[in-house]
């Protein structure tokens, strides 16, 4: 997960990848990423484009030599909540399940008993064959049918709480983006954007499709109950607030107006 680091010393000129991979340089990288009580897709990528939100990514990455833009977000739909071995029915099944859980969500959920792991996700088919984990999240549906998940864990568990969607972001190398012309500039911006809206939608369509395949597999696809989705979004909303008492202030601006943007859009519903 060095991606970032080869842009910023210009050993690549661009990316793509999950911000929070980032959490050993910036700890509000977790917050523009699949993590409990983040914006949905639409309001995720409208928020970065409009709201705020790939300014204040770039304030977070001040003094390296890395940026973004709007348009360079794309949300992708809700993940899976978790592929498990285990049924999951309350808060306290949790405890006696040892799961690959990434970011913020992670630590979350260890503090509510679980025994969290971090797998790369090539590594997670075979640890799942292996015993060494009982259940885990990766991706969205599409992906992880992909992935050939439907092989190693009976049940899988929906619920947009753990990660209402799974964002990826374009980074570029500020020097090698000065260098362009604006005319190159304007081309590349607008490629990303179609690019990052066009794979929204496509996994939209293929998740979907995969939900079917699970089913038919024989796997047996479950909403997680309300009883761990209010929990785990309570002991969020907790883990949150105390990150913004004791982080840098870019992590209280970045929450803060994800929170606010976020209000503002259910009052819409």
């Amino acid at each position: 997960y060095k991606e970032l680091d080869a842009v910023h010393e210009n050993v690549l000129q661009l990316c793509y990848t999950c911000p929070m991979y980032n959490l050993d340089k910036w700890s509000a990288a977790g917050l523009i990423s699949s993590r409990p009580g983040a914006l949905a897709s639409e309001a995720l990528r409208s928020w970065f484009n409009y709201g705020g939100g790939a300014d204040l990514m770039n304030k977070m990455m001040e003094g390296y030599n890395v940026m973004t833009f709007p348009g360079a977000l794309s949300p992708l739909p809700e993940e899976v909540f978790f592929h498990s071995k285990k049924k999951i029915e309350s808060v306290e099944d949790l405890k006696s399940i040892k799961a690959r859980c990434m970011g913020d969500a992670g630590e979350i959920l260890k503090r509510m008993g679980m025994a969290t792991v971090i797998i790369p996700g090539g590594e997670l088919y075979e640890a799942m064959k292996r015993g060494t984990i009982d259940a885990f999240e990766y991706s969205t549906l599409a992906s992880n049918w992909d992935m050939h998940f439907n092989e190693v864990a009976e049940y899988v568990y929906l619920s947009p709480v753990r990660a209402p969607c799974d964002p990826q972001v374009f980074f570029v190398n500020k020097d090698a983006w000065n260098e362009l012309p604006d005319d190159l500039k304007l081309l590349v911006k607008t490629f990303i954007d179609r690019f990052t809206q066009a794979q929204q939608e496509y996994l939209v369509y293929e998740s979907i499709q995969a939900l079917e395949k699970f089913k038919a597999y024989g796997n047996k696809v479950v909403k997680v109950p309300d009883e761990v989705n209010k929990a785990l979004a309570a002991e969020a909303a907790k883990f949150y607030e105390e990150k913004v008492a004791s982080e840098p202030p870019i992590f209280g601006e970045i929450y803060n107006s994800m929170k606010a943007y976020g209000e503002a859009y259910d009052s819409m519903k």
